[in-house]
């Protein structure tokens, strides 16, 4: 099985202005070509012997297998969960205009 060329990568968050951040951070470092914030959902999990129910943010960001790294250790460093969620989803067919879209988006900046 080959590795997908595009990824859309889910994080939550628990603020409307915590997902703008962490979107706006990686979209400027060129982790990801969009970011999607989706309305406020709600997740329930268990964390520390304890079911949780919590209102959060979610963000699709959309980006290429070659970015994933750096994307998810510009998560894990900017996000302030201790173990946040960031899952990586295989994006197995698209728009080829718009595949090539995020590509060069997320292409890193070379110096001349």
């Amino acid at each position: 099985m080959t590795t997908p060329a595009w990824l859309t990568v889910l994080t939550t968050t628990d603020s409307e202005e915590k997902a703008q951040l962490l979107a706006q951070g990686a979209v400027e470092a060129r982790l990801a070509a969009c970011v999607q914030i989706s309305a406020p959902v709600t997740s329930v999990y268990r964390w520390q012997n304890a079911i949780e129910t919590t209102e959060e943010w979610q963000l699709f960001l959309k980006t290429t297998a070659e970015r994933y790294d750096e994307l998810e250790a510009y998560l894990q460093e900017a996000h302030d969960y201790d173990t946040p969620e960031v899952i990586a989803l295989p994006v197995l067919r698209g728009s080829a205009r718009y595949l090539g879209w995020v590509s060069a988006e997320t292409a890193p900046v070379t110096s001349l």
